[in-house]
């Protein structure tokens, strides 16, 4: 097969490629752009470590091709924090309720939850649970992850949507 050129904006940055049809993204991103933060767990869409914004939709990098996202804007965990690299109120939060433990599944909750509370800045502890349902984390137990989200959503302001 033929590589295609491709476009993309990732955290902000135009980048042009010629790419394998069959490349995902999750490699693109890790092994030519070089954004590691990008983790490959599974390979089969089920445990959300991959998971990146893609035209501000939250996917799974791993089940989608980069050729896909030709013409795209895409957000990995490199891209959440500020442009002068402060934490985001969900990465923050993370850090001060201990929402991450050896840290492996963090970058994927952290762009799920950050798309979830861009569309949701008010919810329940359910609302929370159904929506990280996706992301699997083998260490922690939730709860940190839980309160982080929550604490994220009291702090939530008009900046981070």
């Amino acid at each position: 097969m033929t590589d295609i050129d491709i476009r993309v904006r990732i955290n902000g940055s135009s980048r042009t490629d010629r790419v394998p049809p069959r490349l995902t993204l999750a490699d693109y991103l890790r092994d030519r752009c070089g954004l590691t933060g990008t983790h490959l767990g599974c390979e089969h869409g089920v445990c959300g470590s991959c998971t990146v914004l893609l035209d501000g939709e939250a996917v799974r990098a791993c089940l989608v091709f980069a050729v896909q996202a030709d013409g795209s804007e895409l957000t990995t965990v490199e891209g959440i924090a500020g442009p002068d690299g402060e934490l985001s109120p969900v990465q923050a939060a993370f850090r001060d309720h201990h929402g991450l433990q050896c840290g492996f599944c963090t970058p994927g909750f952290i762009v799920s939850a950050t798309a979830f509370l861009r569309d949701n800045p008010d919810p329940s502890d359910d609302d929370i649970r159904d929506a990280l349902s996706g992301n699997l984390c083998r260490c922690t137990g939730y709860q940190g992850i839980i309160r982080a989200v929550r604490a994220a959503a009291g702090s939530w302001t008009d900046r981070d949507r």
